[in-house]
């Protein structure tokens, strides 16, 4: 662990850990999902993606037949328990029950699933909690906040048995599993990397656009709840309607663009590729335009490189939106390039030159996918099918996954803010401050003439990864006693 990070994130993430390493595997509720029972939803923290996207598109399923109801709200902003609550009773019919502290939602042997859509902070520690409860959970992206705690919530969604989908919903799109398979069979030949990004503009700033309005104040907000104080999740500070709203601006329950952003599309890109864990990360950026109170950055880069020999490229600017970069990943025989956002029915293979590839056969095409449609429709729809199957690991985006996704943007963010590289290990799950054995040990593979890795997953042998080094390299090497090297490999 970095010997920087204070002790109240560490804290944090070791009680996390602690958490996660003393959990058992929890047993089916009465009401478990599967054998037709019907799967009983309740909602921590329905704000605006809880309620916009979790508490609606369920209601949406649920009035085309899915086997659900949604039953329980636990929200610390009163004005907004009142709306989700009626909005619930006015589309299902049933008067949800309301809880203000999440436990007693936990607790309820009539909760057999929840959705999480609270600040990044609490993540870990509901995700957890509700694991250990015996629940279901859907928790929205980022799944956490921290390195540690993305390890913790692993442990403990693999400890209880339960179903767990993280949600960024472009994962449910069938084309990241198209793209796949194809450079798993060599289309691409040796995958060298991929770019992504996520830029927006806005004439407020970013995260601004979410309105402050006068019923936000002490008295329909329980404020040291939101903060996490007893719980050690955030310091003690005064009421700000702009820190409640608009949360994503600061560091102590977000990490900006990194989190909120970058970890839709790096989360894509790992399961297009089979890429998991980086082994190295830096982060760089800063606040160039935006100088309205914020803590996190307006323009932001991610690199990292995995151990497979592939490196990640994801950038962007809040301030600058019509100049995105294309998604692309690329290969030693060619690339592909993707559409940004998720409403995309193609892709492009664009093939290098036969000059390279030495295979006239390899052209550049169009392949077809299927339509983007309501990702987070489908994403919530995959989750259903898991708990109706009782098949975890049928989730579009598992926690192992999701950890992975963590692990690049949030040491990239840590890397900005400290500036400091980090190494990732991935048979630990540790990190530590960079040094040169990353560089050392490319070098020393080179020095062995030996041949390139792949991600987990690769078929193609030695397609598209070899080198045809021209006669004259034979001349190539030291004159040992005098001797050319060609002379010397003779005798």
């Amino acid at each position: 662990m970095d010997k920087n990070v204070s002790r109240r994130d560490f804290v944090k993430s070791a009680s996390a850990a602690a958490a996660a390493a003393g959990l058992i595997a929890a047993p089916a509720s009465a009401n478990a999902a599967g054998a037709g029972d019907r799967i009983r939803i309740g909602f921590i923290g329905p704000g605006g993606r809880g309620f916009g996207a979790h508490v609606k598109t369920l209601a949406k399923l649920r009035s085309e037949g899915a086997n659900i109801d949604l039953v329980a709200v636990s929200e610390v902003y009163k004005v907004q328990e009142d709306k989700v609550c009626d909005y619930i009773e006015k589309e299902t019919g049933i008067k949800p029950k309301r809880y203000e502290d999440y436990k007693d939602m936990l607790a309820d042997k009539d909760v057999d699933a929840v959705c999480i859509g609270t600040p990044d902070h609490w993540h870990a520690k509901q995700i957890i909690d509700a694991l250990k409860a015996g629940k279901n959970v859907y928790c929205e992206k980022p799944m956490t906040k921290t390195v540690n705690e993305a390890m913790a919530v692993v442990e403990a969604w693999k400890s209880s048995g339960k179903v767990m989908q993280v949600g960024v919903q472009s994962t449910s799109l069938g084309v990241w599993d198209q793209a796949r398979e194809l450079l798993q069979a060599g289309k691409l030949g040796k995958v060298l990397g991929f770019q992504t990004e996520y830029f927006r503009n806005s004439n407020v700033g970013q995260w601004r656009y979410y309105n402050l309005t006068t019923d936000m104040n002490p008295k329909t907000i329980n404020w040291k709840r939101w903060l996490g104080v007893d719980e050690g999740l955030a310091e003690h500070q005064d009421f700000d309607r702009a820190v409640y709203a608009q949360w994503r601006c600061y560091w102590p329950f977000g990490s900006g663009m990194y989190t909120d952003l970058f970890v839709h599309r790096t989360t894509s890109m790992l399961k297009a590729t089979g890429l998991r864990f980086p082994g190295r990360v830096v982060g760089a950026g800063g606040i160039f335009l935006e100088y309205d109170g914020r803590q996190v950055p307006d323009v932001a880069t991610v690199v990292a490189d995995f151990k497979e020999g592939s490196q990640a490229l994801i950038t962007a600017t809040m301030c600058n939106e019509a100049s995105r970069i294309k998604q692309v990943i690329r290969g030693h025989h060619g690339a592909f390039e993707f559409g940004n956002g998720e409403a995309f029915t193609e892709f492009e293979f664009i093939a290098e030159r036969p000059q390279v590839t030495l295979d006239s056969k390899i052209k550049s095409e169009t392949i077809k996918t299927g339509g983007g449609g309501d990702t987070t429709y489908a994403h919530f729809k995959n989750w259903l099918e898991a708990m109706k199957e009782n098949k975890p690991a049928s989730c579009n985006n598992p926690p192992d996954l999701g950890a992975a996704a963590i692990a690049v943007v949030v040491l990239g963010a840590m890397s900005y803010r400290t500036g400091k590289v980090y190494h990732f290990d991935e048979a630990s799950k540790t990190y530590s401050e960079g040094d040169a054995s990353w560089s050392q040990r490319w070098e020393n593979m080179s020095a062995q003439r030996a041949k390139p890795l792949h991600a987990t997953g690769w078929k193609a042998g030695d397609t598209g990864s070899l080198l045809v080094p021209p006669k004259y390299m034979e001349l190539a090497g030291p004159w040992k006693n005098g001797v050319p090297p060609e002379e010397a490999k003779k005798g």
